[in-house]
């Protein structure tokens, strides 16, 4: 699905909707969407699958409306390590608009569904409306900040500290008592611990009481014990 528009004059107000629904456009008046004139392009993709790539040239910026997306890079020695999680109303590839290239990949950890924003499209917003640059100034310093926090909770400490603060920080925002968690070597890849001590640091979660599986596959638990994650 696409949406663009090529005057205000064609524009149909109605149909200006489905645009405010994307964060970075939520603030702006049915003038400045008037200057949208490329296509923005709802994308789906599945867990695993490459949203883009370290170092490729950008297509635009993703806008996420559902699931979860890491953002990694390749260390010198070969090993993969997150530098950040995407969630629902976020933007990844942010970085692109100075460099035009992504420095680092995006891989959705589970089934997204995105926006993508052709670069020339926030370029001109951003040159020709007083509302969308503060918006995207905004997106930059959560993002930057959200990096920051996630290294710093997840990276160091014990092997325990690092998993009880993961499974704390992937608690669902509109329902904290549910937590969702990924692969063993992805949770592994992002705190930097083998994937055998991210399973073993789970399971005594489990055996705590902290935590209740709900599914068969080890991704969803219930929180039953926050205090015993927080200690």
């Amino acid at each position: 699905m696409s949406f663009a528009f090529s005057s205000r004059a064609s524009a149909d107000r109605a149909a200006l909707a489905p645009l405010r629904e994307i964060g970075l456009f939520a603030d702006l008046s049915d003038d400045d969407l008037d200057l949208i004139h490329a296509p923005i392009d709802q994308l789906q993709f599945r867990a695993g699958q490459n949203l883009y790539l370290e170092g490729s040239r950008a297509a635009g910026l993703y806008s996420l409306q559902s699931g979860l997306v890491k953002l990694a890079r390749v260390t010198e020695d070969g090993r993969q390590r997150v530098t950040r999680i995407v969630r629902e109303g976020e933007i990844a590839g942010l970085e692109a608009l100075a460099t035009s290239r992504y420095d680092s990949d995006a891989i959705a950890l589970n089934d997204v569904t995105v926006h993508r924003i052709p670069l020339e499209v926030v370029h001109r917003l951003s040159q020709q409306s007083p509302r969308l640059h503060p918006r995207l100034m905004q997106q930059w310093r959560q993002a930057l900040k959200h990096t920051d926090d996630w290294l710093a909770s997840i990276n160091f400490g014990s092997a325990r500290q690092r998993v009880r603060q993961f499974v704390l920080k992937m608690r669902d925002a509109a329902d904290p008592t549910i937590t969702l968690l990924f692969s063993r070597e992805d949770m592994g890849a992002m705190m930097d611990l083998k994937h055998e001590t991210v399973s073993r640091e789970v399971s005594q979660l489990v055996r705590e009481g902290a935590l209740q599986p709900l599914d068969k596959s080890g991704r969803v638990y219930r929180v039953q014990n926050p205090q015993l994650l927080m200690a």
